[in-house]
């Protein structure tokens, strides 16, 4: 139990400090509580293949929002911010922990999915001064919709690499 509370908590230190300091030293919190997450709470060799397959997948996904007029960052841009993007690396470290009670089944992750996805942009977006050129309830709700499809493939996601994960270290075992 203290684990899954210091996952809860890392993540929620590490979305502040994302939001609030965008595309600044500040963000080397986010490699800080990724490592303590690494060190202490899961393990590279376990999730790490989570952590890099959900950052390009949720990287990607918000860029392409963006290029459909989803965010305004206030300048040209094709790609999200850093800071943007670290965000769903920091979301890879709770599947398998805080998050891991949403997995199963599936309808708790697209309900958790279709409210906190939508708030956490909507917060985020009124910190960091992220226009929604779209309209509010708009964007809102196409998000809710996107989260809702997307949590459940994001704990698909992980349950195939902690598959894999633990074939081989049977493997490993039985030789």
């Amino acid at each position: 139990m203290p684990k899954l509370i210091a996952n809860a908590l890392l993540f929620q230190l590490g979305w502040l400090a994302c939001v609030f300091a965008g595309d600044s030293l500040w963000l080397l919190t986010v490699a800080a509580i990724v490592a303590v997450h690494l060190l202490w709470i899961g393990r590279w060799a376990a999730e790490g293949k989570l952590l890099i397959s959900v950052f390009l997948a949720g990287s990607a996904l918000d860029s392409f929002l963006l290029n459909l007029g989803l965010f305004d960052f206030g300048e040209p841009r094709t790609l999200i911010p850093l800071w943007l993007a670290l965000l769903w690396l920091l979301l890879a470290t709770t599947l398998n922990h805080c998050l891991a009670w949403t997995a199963r089944p599936w309808w708790r992750a697209s309900l958790l999915g279709a409210c906190a996805g939508p708030l956490s942009y909507y917060a985020g977006a009124q910190i960091a001064g992220v226009g929604l050129p779209y309209g509010t309830w708009q964007t809102l709700l196409l998000l809710a919709v996107i989260w809702a499809l997307l949590m459940p493939v994001l704990h698909g996601f992980a349950r195939l690499y902690r598959s894999q994960y633990e074939q081989s270290v049977r493997a490993r075992q039985s030789t």
